[in-house]
């Protein structure tokens, strides 16, 4: 690792609330740390609106909980870079990760990848994004203010996101595959209540309409077959998350569903590489569940260090 400047005891791949909990535990135990992340410090949930599931926290935005984390990181002195990690190798004393910004070392790798948002498999979707289908209400909900659009999806995510669209939009569509809803009984209870929000179940979306911009959908219902046709402004997609884990295909285990297959020791295998958070095999994902793991496995790095 002739090549790199420094060595860092836990190189952490991922700037989310796991990755960045690992940070806080290991400055803590006084090791130098590293967060790699290529897009948003603070992850997925900087695009919450609203998130009322952090214990001492009644209600705070996904935003809001996101900066106060990376400040408290920052301040314990853990270093952050702006890098897309492209892969990475053993090498003697550690790890090699490449990035698009140059090389990094690490004597301990912490995965902390998430997951990015799933796909309907549509024709045109990847066009049509950005030109009338999103996936996040707190970023592009303003410019459907009066408008009419769809959100896909029953879970707390989609839920959520509809909440937020129908004090913006003039009218929201919330689409489910299945015949309910499957988030918080809370949050249906509040989606319900509003008169401007149609829940449909039991349907899928068949096709993206529209040349340039997206139109409408046709969606397909599930029972007996039959097309129906909505005129829409925007679609906000709300159907879950892939694992970015491939690339580390040969580094760690991964199950079917892609996942990084690690128990609740969060370990991924023998030679000080650890795995905390949503691209974990796990049946929770939670951003408790996520900063928990991220405690855990900066502590397991901090055991391994002490033996190497």
């Amino acid at each position: 690792m002739d090549n790199v400047k420094q060595v860092y005891d836990i190189a952490i791949v991922g700037g989310g609330p796991a990755g960045l909990t690992a940070g806080l535990y290991a400055r803590r135990a006084n090791r130098s740390v590293l967060i790699l992340e290529k897009a948003t410090f603070g992850g997925q949930i900087t695009f919450s609106p609203k998130v009322e599931n952090i214990p001492g926290f009644p209600v705070l935005s996904g935003n809001e909980f996101a900066e106060r984390l990376v400040d408290q990181v920052l301040a314990l002195g853990a270093e952050m870079e702006s890098a897309e990690v492209l892969g990475m190798e053993p090498a003697e004393g550690g790890w090699l990760i490449h990035t698009d910004g140059g090389d990094f070392a690490g004597r301990t790798v912490i995965l902390a990848t998430g997951a990015r948002h799933r796909r309907l498999g549509l024709d045109r979707e990847e066009s049509f994004i950005g030109n009338g289908i999103s996936f996040c209400a707190v970023c592009d909900g303003a410019f459907y203010s009066g408008r009419t659009v769809a959100v896909i999806g029953g879970g707390n995510s989609a839920l959520q996101e509809a909440l937020l669209l129908s004090d913006l939009a003039s009218h929201v569509y919330v689409v489910q595959n299945l015949d309910f809803l499957t988030g918080e009984p809370a949050l249906q209870d509040q989606l319900r209540a509003r008169e401007n929000v149609t829940v449909l179940t039991g349907r899928v979306v068949s096709e993206l309409l529209g040349g340039e911009e997206l139109t409408g959908i046709r969606i397909r219902k599930v029972d007996d077959g039959q097309i129906e046709e909505l005129a829409l402004d925007g679609l906000f997609i709300a159907i879950g998350l892939v694992p970015q884990n491939q690339i580390f295909a040969e580094t760690v285990p991964l199950d079917a569903g892609g996942y990084v297959d690690a128990d609740e020791h969060c370990t991924a295998n023998k030679r000080g590489v650890f795995v905390a958070g949503d691209c974990r095999r796990k049946q929770i994902r939670q951003v408790t569940t996520a900063a928990a793991d991220g405690a855990v496995a900066a502590l397991a790095a901090c055991e391994y260090l002490k033996k190497a």
